[in-house]
């Protein structure tokens, strides 16, 4: 039996990725869309609620998530933000854009002059 040969243009690659959407953690396959830990993802809106909490209960939310409660609000406030950044840092991924270059005849004869040619 003779072996089909394929035309390198029929041909495809495959990286294994998911093309509709990237995960970061195993929460985030299992559905965790990343808005239960904090209510939100928006770091606006995270702030207006951290600048509406007294003292007290910013430093009961800093303890929640791990952090020590000092006694200065502006310090506990950019370390919560820190914290919920690297949250949404998980949630929020960049698109990747694959950028492909068209290349004219001559261009490919130059690229292609370093090939072992198997003729």
């Amino acid at each position: 039996m003779k072996k089909k040969v394929k035309n390198i243009g029929e041909l495809s690659q495959t990286h294994g990725k998911t093309e509709e959407k990237e995960y970061r953690t195993l929460d985030q396959i299992w559905g965790d869309d990343g808005i239960r830990k904090y209510k939100t993802l928006d770091e606006s809106e995270y702030l207006l609620s951290l600048k509406e909490m007294n003292k007290s209960d910013l430093q009961a939310h800093a303890s929640k998530f791990g952090l020590i409660p000092v006694d200065d609000r502006e310090t506990l406030i950019k370390r919560l933000v820190k914290e919920f950044k690297k949250h949404t840092s998980l949630y929020n991924v960049p698109k990747q854009k694959i950028n492909y270059v068209k290349l004219d005849k001559t261009a490919k004869d130059v690229l292609s002059e370093g090939r072992w040619n198997n003729h």
